[in-house]
Formats: structure tokens, C-alpha cells, sequence
């Protein structure tokens, strides 16, 4: 086999298998990084390296890689865009957290989300208790937002961000 079409062939399996670990393991959304993320994400980075471009150090072999990165993202943009399962499978789905003030104990235990950590999020946005929210939704970018019953408080928390405001 052509030793350019196996560093192509490679760097692609290596992409979608990090892709599809990250989904299952349970980090569904990554708005803002944490500190343990950001070092997992290096320390990834750097133990994939090899399986990507084997034997070939040289820097046409890390440009090819890096050239197959680049497009396989596009293509996955673009197909997660045209096909609401795809994306649904890779970015996940928006998650109820707060409707008409009742907090829904199971989807927070599902995203490992406290109670503490909910109460900071409303609080950033200015809502005082659970019962003044119409609406919380976790959305798939990692935010959470809030509509609160006088429907002025349009901004959004991070996931990370309310984990850390605890």
C-alpha cells in the first residue's frame, strides 16, 4: 500500500475512533474546558501521533495527517448538518433540565450535574429559585439556558461554568 494513503487511511480511523470515545465515555459537550480536558486532550493528541503517521516522521507525512484532519472534519460538518441523526449521534441532543419550575432529577443524574451546580447557573442569570424558571435547557454546544417566568433572561451558562461556580 502506498505509504501517503496509509497515513491518510490512519489519521482518519484515529479521528472518528477519538470522536466516538469521547461521545461514549460522556463528555457530550465541550463548551469550555476544564483543566483535567485540556491535559486529556494533549495527552490524546500525543499518544495518537504515532498511530497516525507511523514510521514517518518527515514533514510531508505530518502535513498529510494534518491535510486529513482538516478535511475529514469538513466532510463530518457537513454531513452532520444535512443529517439530523449524525449529528444527533455525534453532538448529541439538547437536554431538559428545568420545565415550569420542576427540576428533572434523572437528566441532571445523567449529565452529572448537582443540584448545587444547577442553582449556580440560574443564579448567573439572575433567577433566584428553581420555581422562577420556565425553562433550563443543557444545549448541545455545553450552555445552559434559561428562561426565566418574565422571559427576559436570554443568556447562557457553560456546563463547565456552573461546575466550577460551586
Amino acid at each position: 500500500m502506498d505509504p501517503y494513503l496509509s497515513i491518510i487511511l490512519r489519521t482518519c480511523s484515529v479521528y472518528l475512533f477519538v470522536i466516538l470515545a469521547i461521545r461514549i465515555f460522556g463528555k457530550s459537550q465541550l463548551s469550555q474546558l476544564s483543566v483535567f480536558d485540556l491535559v486529556f486532550i494533549l495527552l490524546i493528541s500525543n499518544s495518537v501521533q504515532n498511530a497516525m503517521v507511523g514510521p514517518d516522521a518527515t514533514l510531508q507525512g505530518g502535513l498529510i495527517a494534518a491535510g486529513s484532519l482538516f478535511v475529514l472534519n469538513y466532510l463530518i460538518k457537513k454531513i452532520a448538518y444535512r443529517y439530523k441523526k449524525v449529528s444527533n449521534l455525534l453532538q448529541g441532543e439538547p437536554i431538559l433540565l428545568i420545565n415550569k419550575g420542576r427540576v428533572i432529577s434523572k437528566n441532571l443524574a445523567k449529565i452529572n450535574l448537582s443540584i448545587n451546580e444547577l442553582q449556580a447557573a440560574i443564579r448567573e442569570h439572575g433567577v433566584a429559585t428553581f420555581t422562577d424558571v420556565n425553562l433550563a435547557m443543557l444545549e448541545t454546544d455545553g450552555n445552559i439556558s434559561i428562561l426565566s417566568n418574565n422571559y427576559q433572561d436570554k443568556s447562557h451558562v457553560s456546563l463547565e461554568k456552573a461546575k466550577t461556580l460551586n
